[in-house]
């Protein structure tokens, strides 16, 4: 009975997945409205960064009618694969290095001689404010890393903590806009990012930034640490924005978590199940996250099989040493709680891209035994969790959720099955 369970949780997993294949999805797009033509002359300049730059540049250039002039693709480690006809880089993430400053190095490259007979295309998904880096003048690689760190650490949602590198940045917060002008710019975005802020999602290389950057001075100083930036850093944020403006740009979004939520919904009711509204803005502390899901699924009674789906991005404020990751966290603190919940249940919360934190899991899948099952292996699951290392607790009770990268990214889904006793 929870074997089948957790094969309902995995393939409804599979199917926010496959919702949010962007190879699909950019077909769709330039089939229902291909891009404009370009002017006698003129060249096409179609670079796609992110986790799912390698498929969607596929796409790209299958429905393409003409090769592009220049093809780039800057993608993760895990997910590079050879494109014909494109020039693909890895960059590094979560914290960017060296070849994420290559990558950046590159497309200012490829972008700097536009004029306005030339079109830039931008294929554009989660993971790219790591991917591709560009350090505004004055700053360092070694000073971004550790702003990156110091961001990833410290519990910000993700629009908080793209306020702060867009300001950084030559790229972000409309910076590759800039860059391509007088050139028409045309973006496709497959979105990780809940409410789907387009300055948000890969932050922003092609929309207007979202705020100044002494609105990113004021909440790196109010969110205590201000102090653990290097002085570059802090001296570039002292310093007022010149006056230049970001054109604009064609901005399409083409995927995000809602669609993948709502393809879970339709293929759990098909299959049966009894299906609540959706939660879509599932943010915030992972432990306030897994008190907001226990309060949801005991705060009606039915006598139905219920699916229980969310959407969102979870934040761990790191205190321990631990490995894991706030998809990892979030299931071992809904298996800590297994009494509040009744009847039979499965939880199931995983990272669309097949990747959460600085492991090769996509989050964790436990059940009413899973606590249980860590200390029958001899860990102690309480320490594991103050230690910040999910990863080994859930190893532990064979409970985690292995994909591998699956070449999207939109975010996180969780899925709670209830089915109640006799």
């Amino acid at each position: 009975m929870t074997h089948s369970l957790q094969q309902t949780a995995l393939e409804l997993f599979q199917s926010a997945i496959d919702r949010a294949d962007p190879a699909a999805a950019v077909q769709a797009q330039l089939s229902a409205e291909p891009l404009a033509l370009l002017a006698p002359g003129g060249r096409r300049i179609v670079i796609a960064v992110g986790k799912a730059a390698v498929p969607m540049m596929r796409a790209a250039l299958a429905a393409l009618p003409d090769a592009p002039s220049e093809a780039l693709v800057i993608t993760n480690p895990e997910n590079r694969a050879d494109v014909p006809g494109a020039e693909v880089i890895a960059g590094a993430h979560p914290v960017p290095d060296q070849t994420s400053a290559a990558a950046g190095a590159r497309v200012l490259s490829l972008v700097k001689d536009l004029n306005a007979s030339d079109q830039l295309f931008m294929l554009i998904s989660g993971g790219g404010s790591a991917l591709m880096v560009a350090p505004a003048p004055g700053l360092t690689l070694a000073d971004k890393a550790r702003v990156n760190e110091v961001l990833l650490a410290s519990g910000l949602d993700i629009n908080r903590m793209n306020l702060i590198r867009q300001s950084l940045s030559d790229l972000k917060g409309g910076g590759l806009c800039r860059a391509a002008a007088p050139a028409r710019v045309t973006a496709f975005l497959l979105s990780d990012v809940i409410g789907d802020d387009l300055r948000a999602i890969a932050s922003g290389p092609t929309v207007a930034p979202l705020g100044s950057r002494g609105d990113a001075r004021a909440l790196l100083q109010s969110e205590g640490l201000w102090d653990q930036l290097p002085a570059a850093v802090q001296a570039h944020l002292n310093t007022p924005e010149g006056s230049a403006n970001t054109p604009p740009a064609q901005n399409v979004l083409i995927g995000s978590n809602r669609f993948s939520l709502e393809a879970m919904r339709d293929r759990a009711k098909a299959s049966g199940w009894h299906v609540p509204d959706l939660v879509d803005d599932l943010t915030g502390d992972v432990s306030d996250a897994a008190q907001r899901i226990l309060d949801v699924a005991t705060s009606t009674t039915t006598d139905r099989p219920t699916a229980y789906l969310f959407g969102g991005e979870t934040t761990v404020r790191l205190t321990g040493t631990g490995r894991g990751g706030r998809n990892q966290e979030l299931a071992l603190r809904i298996a800590q709680a297994a009494d509040k919940l009744p009847g039979e249940w499965v939880f199931l919360s995983g990272g669309t891209d097949g990747r959460d934190g600085p492991t090769d899991a996509a989050g964790g899948l436990v059940t009413p035994q899973t606590w249980g099952a860590i200390t029958a292996s001899g860990a102690d699951p309480a320490a594991l969790l103050a230690n910040n290392d999910s990863y080994a607790a859930l190893k532990a009770a064979d409970a985690l959720v292995t994909v591998g990268g699956t070449g999207t990214n939109v975010a996180d889904v969780q899925i709670l099955l209830m089915r109640p006793t006799a």
